[in-house]
């Protein structure tokens, strides 16, 4: 078959190539304790969206770190049995948002409780408070990358809004927080692998092609300069020409490298790779999933890309109802 990385036994050994921060534990364990102590304020506000006969639908509201008030859509069976529901949680790709109500429905049909996160900065209602010093033009992996702190970096708040989502749906009376999943494609991926890592009662973690995973081979293969990554080619082309500072930028890149959250993760994990993905390379993927220690296991999608996964969407149902 056609190769356009590792053959997939190399895959199913690849470590990753992008360098890891000497203090990646101490500024992910600092990152928590802020989030500890930030009060979320969730609000639940009844939407006129849609009106289906078998479930509630909510805008709800919490606040992230920074004081951001971060934007989720969240439904609940209107019948719900004795006892509490399990609960699924959604992240989007990259760029959009937490889509309809509508789709959603097969879930709170099946007796879930569903909580649809739209990413700060992004395409959808959460707010976005800035605050940082450098590029914002072209993309949110760069966003913060040349402030001198490196707390700035904005995908650290949208990490940490994941968990914040994770443990405010815990919280409410009607979901059992022992039942509770992460889902997602591309961007989607990386944040339930980031969700599962910093909230460690998730239970079952669905990560469909996950994205920022590996950023120096994603570079080392050509990718950096279109699609998802390409504001890393541009920001070497314009901040870096010479790649005087490649090593320094990757380390800062690797707080946000979902290959080094991999390990914390408890939940069951159940991915989904196409070997032909040309925007998140496999080998970048298997980065992480190499370092998942968790029960897990891998989809292999050989003939297709960054694209439709035949059944996917199938295949991560049943998973998730076996909360």
């Amino acid at each position: 078959m056609p190769l356009i990385d590792k053959p997939l036994a190399e895959l199913y050994t690849y470590q990753g190539l992008n360098p890891r921060p000497s203090d990646f534990d101490a500024y992910w364990d600092e990152a928590l304790r802020e989030l500890d102590a930030t009060d979320p304020q969730p609000k639940l506000v009844p939407s006129t969206a849609i009106a289906p006969q078998n479930a509630e639908v909510f805008d709800l509201w919490f606040t992230g770190v920074g004081g951001a008030r971060i934007y989720a859509k969240y439904l609940r069976p209107k019948n719900r049995a004795a006892g509490k529901c399990p609960a699924v949680l959604q992240f989007h790709g990259y760029s959009g948002n937490g889509g309809e109500f509508s789709p959603k429905l097969a879930y709170t049909g099946e007796g879930f409780c569903v909580a649809s996160l739209d990413a700060r900065g992004q395409g959808g209602r959460s707010e976005d408070i800035g605050g940082v010093q450098g590029s914002t033009l072209a993309g949110q992996i760069i966003r913060g990358l040349p402030d001198p702190d490196p707390r700035k970096l904005l995908f650290r708040q949208i990490f940490l809004d994941t968990a914040q989502l994770a443990r405010v749906v815990m919280g409410f009376d009607e979901v059992d927080p022992e039942r509770v999943g992460a889902m997602g494609p591309s961007q989607g991926g990386a944040l339930t692998l980031a969700c599962a890592a910093l909230e460690p009662r998730i239970k079952r973690a669905a990560s469909v092609y996950p994205f920022l995973c590996d950023y120096k081979r994603v570079w080392e293969m050509d990718l950096a300069y279109g699609a998802a990554y390409e504001e890393l080619g541009r920001y070497f082309r314009t901040f870096d020409p010479r790649h005087e500072r490649e090593e320094e930028i990757f380390t800062r890149l690797g707080y946000i490298d979902c290959q080094y959250l991999a390990p914390r993760i408890k939940a069951e994990v159940l991915m989904y790779t196409g070997l032909m993905d040309t925007i998140c390379p496999p080998s970048a993927q298997f980065a992480a999933y190499n370092k998942i220690s968790s029960k897990k296991d891998v989809v292999i999608y050989p003939d297709f890309g960054h694209d439709h996964l035949p059944d996917e969407a199938d295949k991560t149902f049943d998973f998730m109802r076996g909360l």
